[in-house]
């Protein structure tokens, strides 16, 4: 999963850059297209203030090839209890990105206790020395972001690329649209010890699926910190906005996932996972 996650605000669920159309084939990436749910429940606290409950479902619905683009439909609805209030959020968003990493188009939609709050479309397009944003809501804006930052796909492309490899760590920055499409984040991946075919079996939805039993995955934690300047960050460490835990699977199919934020972490138990057939590309 890529993203981009705030409770109610996930984005989407990745250092010299290299599209899929420059890539080797050793090091070539078959997304499977599919549609997962997952449930939401409060799994710790921290601090003083304890949530006392969250409960939520998340769809991922994505599709797509290498050849095609890739488009995913995503729908988080989550509900928070916390002394004796209760917040009800909404979050519906469909991305578009090209298989060669060099487009993306986003509109997202957020709801809290069933009132908007805010709304982004817009498109990212890859030049020569920057990635060039436009924006058309909330506003008309243009954005420049530096040319090294990475779109949702892209980014777990190269961390199944990474892990493969055998690395365990993975720098990025990376562009999912979130935050009314002016959200630039800093990810840190770490990559745990993969998990061959047949070894510790999932007991969830996967289980379901014989394809996966065949396939490696790894154990995956990406830190999203608010993004910083090259000056700024040779200034002190920097605390992750949040952080996201889960199994990956070397198709692009996630599980067991943890969302973890500065007070409470939420776990997401994969629930239903249906693949679906494409079109291979030529």
């Amino acid at each position: 999963m890529t993203r981009a996650a705030k409770l109610g605000l996930i984005g989407a669920l990745g250092s010299a850059l290299l599209s899929p159309a420059m890539a080797a084939p050793a090091q070539k990436v078959e997304f499977a297209p599919h549609r997962a749910i997952y449930e939401l429940k409060l799994k710790s606290t921290h601090g003083n203030r304890g949530i006392e409950s969250v409960r939520g479902r998340i769809l991922y619905d994505f599709t797509g090839s290498a050849c095609a683009g890739y488009e995913l439909k995503f729908r988080q609805v989550s509900q928070l209890e916390s002394e004796g209030k209760s917040v009800l959020s909404d979050l519906t968003s469909t991305t578009w990105e090209d298989g060669a990493a060099k487009s993306f188009r986003f509109d997202s939609k957020n709801r809290m206790n069933e009132r908007p709050t805010d709304t982004a479309t817009g498109q990212a397009q890859r030049k020569t020395k920057a990635v060039a944003v436009e924006l058309s809501k909330p506003g008309h804006k243009s954005l420049r972001l530096p040319a090294g930052v990475v779109f949702p796909t892209e980014h777990m492309r190269r961390i199944v690329l990474a892990a493969r490899g055998g690395r365990t760590m993975l720098e990025l920055p990376l562009y999912d649209g979130s935050e009314n499409g002016q959200k630039l984040y800093d990810t840190f991946t770490l990559i745990g010890k993969p998990i061959a075919p047949g070894v510790n079996p999932p007991q969830d939805a996967a289980a379901k699926v014989p394809a996966l039993s065949k396939l490696t995955r790894w154990p995956v934690t990406v830190s999203y910190f608010d993004h910083r300047s090259e000056k700024q960050a040779r200034t002190g460490e920097q605390t992750p906005t949040y952080v996201i835990n889960f199994e990956l699977y070397e198709n692009g199919i996630s599980r067991a996932l943890v969302l973890d934020y500065s007070n409470f972490s939420i776990s997401g138990e994969l629930s239903s996972l249906e693949m679906k057939k494409e079109k291979p590309c030529r």
